[in-house]
């Protein structure tokens, strides 16, 4: 049975039309290009017109290039296709102002762009960076000197000239780095055009005179992060606090073809290696050295993977899924909900019991030609469809009854300030979460389904700011906000209790929440993402270690094949942000595949589920402690590779979206559907 949430034929009517008026439709900017300077704001009269001059009568969307550099209000037109937008800049360069229609389909768009030129600020100040100004003999530190302009914005591309007043006490290298030889004073400048700033230094005598080195393995595998202790003692035998410490490394790699083993050591003493082999770790400070030689073996994590069941969809893209336990008269049934590509605003309901068997049971079709996200709450009865390119710009999200998945029933639309559309959303605890317009999440009641209400709104206020994704867990919403990264924010987070101390021991993030609600989001922590590529986070407790992650995916298209709107050629990874210290975030790993480009994924256990689009569906061990360059250290455990020929971009991988679930993985593929696999070990038979 398909339920319609309007008559297919007048949207098919519309769609014609429009497409006939999009042919024709224009941007008229007033001025038609701008100077400002960072700081100034100026007003633009912006104008959306047919062939003829007149008013489209359509709102369409603005905003600013690149992400983080223009502050634009409004977002959005009126309705008329009129808009007075004032632009501020924040950054110098040249800067874009955007503009884009609201169309059903994503290729019948229409775009409009303004050149603001801004100028670079006057250089204002040089900062040193330097922690003290009493440095032991015989230390290297890398001189990293801050340039300001006078928008206090941060140049890094001027040079700054280095030098030492003594070099015989201390010299700087070409690149910045500075080596103490022996006790005096010198004084270290810095310049740059007419900028001119010093610092004295006391280089003192350094009274290391031995060291040893510990570690409590001298046996590993690649991937394993393995911590030496560094210790000084001075000609008393006594520990030299705070003593300048180097560590470096040299190995063996186990190839016989000599190629050098590849390690990385932290100015922490935290090793990890990427190939096997002898390696030896050597601690200095005041040429003295202590060493300790470990061996380095093979992870051998790696399994193959079964298919065991396939649904094929090749008439339209497929987009995100979603899967459940059935509920009431279907206990003991299994389901799945997939979405729909700049298609025809459908969802399919799928029966996954038998995983080699999987059926679509039902299809809700609404008006969008995208439903880009499906979401089942934890109760299994209601589910959410996001909705893109309605005929009548009303975007949103529907609210279903999916108790009986044989017969899925629309209890409510909600689309209210939601023209430019909902790409992405999350239940948790009676409400939605709905990414609005790429620019903010709102927050949405529905514990009566039918009667759904915003309650509570999450906006940055950064220049041009936006958002991707937005995902639920323990009361604390994590958002992706393209590169503004990742944010934690309070909507009710977990109270400390006897029964929920687990939880907050794993999530720092828990001890400072307590205050926010879906009525009133507080914000805890954040990171900025400076490649700008922030697509989609998801909350990782380590099951082996002390450690609390936020792993932020990628989605970056930098090209394609020419002439060709598919398949795109994506890039992208999977970055590892360390939260233990909630308010000093650090990127400490990263798991990438340099031909692919990354997509959604899922955390269980210490195992990642990357959905890796046209790298196929990525199996990683992620357990222990993470540093470095997790595919390069043999952490993936097992790849599956898509494509159908009968698909609906033939024999080609483009994998979505990815959920373990009772020892399966599941996953959706945007050119041939719905899969199911097994983990299985090597050269050994699987049983479901």
């Amino acid at each position: 049975m398909i339920k319609k949430l309007l008559i297919m034929l007048p949207i098919i009517v519309l769609a014609m039309q429009q497409k006939a008026d999009e042919d024709s439709i224009r941007f008229i900017f007033e001025p038609d290009s701008l100077l400002l300077h960072v700081g100034e704001s100026a007003e633009i009269t912006i104008k959306m017109v047919t062939s003829n001059g007149k008013l489209t009568g359509t709102p369409f969307l603005i905003y600013g290039q690149p992400r983080r550099s223009l502050e634009t209000y409004p977002r959005i037109s009126d309705s008329t296709g009129f808009a007075k937008v004032k632009v501020k800049p924040y950054k110098p360069g040249s800067l874009k102002l955007r503009t884009r229609s609201i169309s059903i389909k994503r290729e019948d768009r229409t775009y409009g762009e303004l050149k603001i030129s801004v100028p670079k600020p006057k250089l204002k100040k040089i900062v040193f960076k330097i922690s003290n100004d009493n440095i032991y003999e015989g230390t290297t530190i890398r001189l990293e000197p801050v340039v300001y302009d006078e928008a206090n914005l941060i140049r890094d591309d001027v040079s700054v000239l280095l030098s030492s007043s003594n070099s015989k006490v201390a010299n700087i290298d070409g690149i910045g780095t500075l080596t103490t030889l022996k006790a005096g004073k010198t004084t270290i400048s810095a310049s740059v055009d007419s900028l001119f700033t010093s610092i004295d230094l006391k280089v003192i005598k350094n009274p290391v005179r031995s060291l040893s080195l510990y570690s409590d393995q001298d046996k590993i595998r690649t991937g394993d992060v393995l911590t030496f202790k560094a210790v000084a003692y001075d000609r008393r035998n006594k520990v030299v606090e705070n003593a300048p410490i180097q560590f470096s490394y040299n190995g063996k790699a186990e190839y016989g073809i000599g190629l050098p083993a590849s390690a990385q050591i932290m100015s922490d003493g935290r090793f990890v290696a990427e190939t096997k082999g002898i390696y030896s770790i050597k601690a200095s400070s005041n040429g003295y050295n202590a060493q300790k030689t470990i061996k380095v073996g093979p992870r051998n994590v790696a399994k193959e993977v079964e298919l065991i069941g396939h649904g094929l969809i090749s008439n339209v893209y497929t987009s995100d899924l979603w899967i459940w336990p059935g509920i009431g008269e279907h206990e003991g049934k299994d389901f799945a909900v997939t979405g729909t590509w700049g298609a025809n605003g459908e969802a399919y309901f799928w029966d996954i019991s038998d995983p080699s068997n999987m059926k679509i049971i039902d299809t809700v079709t609404v008006d969008a030609r995208t439903v880009n996200d499906v979401k089942i709450s934890e109760d299994g009865r209601v589910g959410v469809i996001s909705r893109e390119g309605a005929s009548n710009r009303k975007n949103g999200f529907v609210i279903l009854d999916v108790s009986d998945p044989y017969n899925v029933e629309i209890l409510s639309t909600f689309n209210d300030d939601m023209t430019g559309g909902v790409h992405n959303t999350f239940i948790y605890e009676d409400h939605v979460f709905a990414v609005n317009n790429g620019r903010k999440y709102d927050i949405i009641n529905i514990q009566d389904p039918k009667n759904p209400f915003r309650v509570g709104v999450y906006e940055l206020t950064t220049p041009g700011h936006s958002i991707h994704d937005v995902w639920v867990e323990d009361g604390i919403a994590y958002s992706s906000n393209w590169a503004d990264g990742v944010h934690a924010v309070d909507v009710g987070g977990l109270k400390f209790n006897e029964k929920n101390q687990k939880k907050i021991k794993f999530n720092p993030l828990l001890l400072k929440a307590g205050q926010g609600s879906p009525s009133n989001p507080v914000h805890l922590a954040d990171m900025v993402d400076p490649n700008g590529h922030n697509h989609a986070a998801f909350p990782f407790k380590s099951q082996s270690s002390d450690k609390f992650y936020i792993v932020a995916g990628d989605e970056w298209f930098p090209w394609r094949y020419p002439n060709k709107p598919r398949p795109y050629q994506p890039r992208g990874g999977f970055h590892f942000l360390d939260f233990t210290d909630t308010n000093n975030p650090k990127e400490e790993a990263i798991y990438t595949i340099t031909e692919a480009g990354s997509h959604n994924h899922w955390i269980k256990g210490d195992t990642l589920y990357a959905a890796y689009y046209n790298g196929g569906l990525r199996i990683v061990d992620i357990s222990g402690e993470l540093l470095g360059d997790l595919y390069k250290q043999g952490r993936e455990i097992a790849f599956f590779q898509t494509g159908h020929p009968d698909g609906h971009i033939k024999n080609s991988p483009n994998v979505w979206g990815t959920i373990p679930y009772k020892g399966y993985i599941f996953f959706s593929d945007m050119y041939s559907g719905l899969y199911c696999v097994k983990l299985v070990e090597k050269n050994k038979e699987s049983t479901p």
